[in-house]
């Protein structure tokens, strides 16, 4: 049985180098105070922390450890990492607060499966611009840096996202679009 909580769960998926963190952060800040505050997890993953990335830092063995005790709403593995969503989030959801999350695109259906009140968000930028932003970060070298220029080139749209958004141009621009969907799934939630 899928939960249906009152907060809607906002999965943004894109190419690596789209923005994702950026554009979340970004309406995180200037989501309304009158309202239930908006929320995302920091997620587990198998690497070391990034200055460009907010996340918990484990061992893949600490990582299965806590996905055999239940401690992930979600999880998927990726480039040789594997990323964990806390469980929390479903308390949070369960208080009606809308939660916003930087997933892979290989949970979706699993995430659809489970929860109710999904909206999937995708992120579109030409490969050009997911090149050369993956570059500049920096978090990548050599082979992983290939296999996500790669994977880029060979999943530029998302055919089954409830939102499409360009994040090729002005950031601001991106921002609002995301900021106004959000915003307004949330009232039509709320009526």
């Amino acid at each position: 049985m899928k939960k249906d909580f009152d907060g809607i769960l906002f999965l943004v998926v894109g190419n690596s180098g789209s923005g994702k963190d950026t554009l979340i952060r970004a309406v995180m800040e200037r989501y309304p105070s009158d309202r239930k505050q908006i929320l995302s997890p920091k997620r587990y993953i198998t690497r070391k922390p990034s200055e460009t990335e907010s996340n918990i830092s484990v061992t893949p063995k600490e990582f299965e450890k806590l996905s055999l005790e239940g401690r992930f709403a979600l999880e998927w593995h990726i480039y040789g990492l594997s990323y964990g969503v806390p469980a929390i989030i479903d308390d949070w959801l369960y208080s009606g607060h809308p939660v916003i999350i930087n997933v892979s695109r290989k949970i979706i259906q699993e995430a659809r499966t489970k929860y109710n009140n999904v909206k999937v968000i995708f992120i579109d930028v030409p490969i050009e611009i997911s090149i050369k932003r993956l570059k500049a970060r920096g978090r990548e070298t050599g082979n992983q840096l290939n296999k996500r220029i790669e994977r880029a080139r060979t999943h530029q749209t998302y055919e089954s996202a409830d939102f499409i958004l360009d994040n090729s141009g002005m950031l601001e621009k991106a921002i609002d679009g995301l900021f106004n969907y959000i915003l307004t799934c949330v009232n039509q939630r709320m009526k």
